[in-house]
């Protein structure tokens, strides 16, 4: 999860590319140089810190899955935004006053849609496998970048993600329970609300203090229904535990890794870096829950990681050569 999830708070290419994270990172972060050319990173620091995240994020969500036999899906979002929301503003320790109505409107809206989400994505990985999950709500961010760019090879990258969808449904979905494609499909809907109204906090607030604020607005939204669904569970310490771990793996390390990352690396190539989350997602899924991929599934997941990064590669040219920071 998309997350997250589960990015985002930034204007930067990558917060309009396709496959942009469930985290957030502050404006002026993106491609900006680290401490010096190469940084003590070296030269595959920043492309391992993203890819770290990615498999974190991926991980922390069949974490998640795991956890929801003893808490429910709505328990295990509660938890992961609610931890996460604690810790980020503990860190963050944003400014509450001299902030408009419109800057409270946006971040409001932000925290709505990361709520929504959290929340429907972890209902469809808890109806259909994890890879396939990730892959059709990844469309959200892809349609996204495809109609924001409005270039006819982006045609090509949506017809190509199609193709994606078609083989990962059997040709109709047979092969995957209806509503949890609906609950994916409509996660990757919020996925795109989700980048829009970060871009739009990131402008609004310095640092991650918008994001720190949102996660506290969706963490709100989400413990009656975190409640209501699961009641003194939530409280059980191993349940607390594993939650704490989900919000550690699903949001804040991803975050503090990818923030890393954008200040050696350009955004597009972070962005092309976060078209494999699918990949990881099938990965994480078959090892941890042992959620086996048809060669179909396979084909139609790579089909939809290509034209993510087709996607972003037409956003990228679109933007040479004085948009884009320079490779460390």
């Amino acid at each position: 999860m998309s997350t997250p999830s589960a990015t985002p708070g930034t204007s930067s290419p990558a917060a309009a590319a396709p496959a942009v994270g469930h985290a957030s990172v502050p404006e002026g972060a993106d491609g900006a140089p680290g401490d010096a050319p190469g940084g003590r990173f070296g030269a595959l620091g920043p492309v391992g810190l993203v890819l770290a995240g990615g498999v974190s994020v991926q991980f922390g969500a069949a974490l998640a899955v795991s956890l929801m036999p003893r808490a429910g899906a709505l328990g295990v979002v509660t938890l992961r935004l609610a931890v996460a929301a604690v810790v980020m503003l503990l860190v963050c320790r944003p400014r509450l006053r001299g902030h408009s109505r419109a800057d409270w409107g946006t971040v409001v809206v932000f925290g709505i849609a990361m709520a929504g989400m959290n929340g429907l994505f972890y209902q469809a990985v808890d109806r259909i496998p994890l890879g396939p999950a990730v892959t059709l709500e990844v469309l959200g961010p892809l349609a996204l970048s495809v109609f924001a760019s409005r270039r006819a090879v982006n045609l090509v990258w949506a017809a190509l993600a199609l193709a994606g969808v078609f083989l990962l449904g059997g040709g109709g979905f047979d092969g995957l329970d209806p509503a949890g494609a609906a609950f994916a499909l409509a996660a990757g809907a919020m996925w795109a609300a989700y980048i829009v109204f970060s871009a739009r906090t990131g402008r609004r607030f310095p640092q991650a203090d918008g994001l720190a604020m949102a996660m506290a607005v969706g963490a709100l939204l989400f413990l009656p229904l975190g409640i209501v669904e699961s009641g003194t569970k939530l409280i059980d310490p191993l349940t607390l535990a594993l939650g704490a771990g989900v919000a550690l793996l699903s949001s804040v390390l991803p975050y503090t890794l990818e923030l890393l990352a954008l200040r050696r690396l350009p955004a597009p190539t972070f962005a092309i870096l976060m078209s494999l989350e699918p990949a990881i997602a099938a990965a994480a899924g078959f090892l941890i829950l042992d959620q086996a991929l048809s060669a179909t599934q396979s084909a139609a997941i790579a089909l939809v990681i290509a034209a993510s990064m087709g996607a972003v590669r037409t956003q990228v040219g679109r933007r040479r050569p004085k948009a884009l920071p320079e490779s460390p």
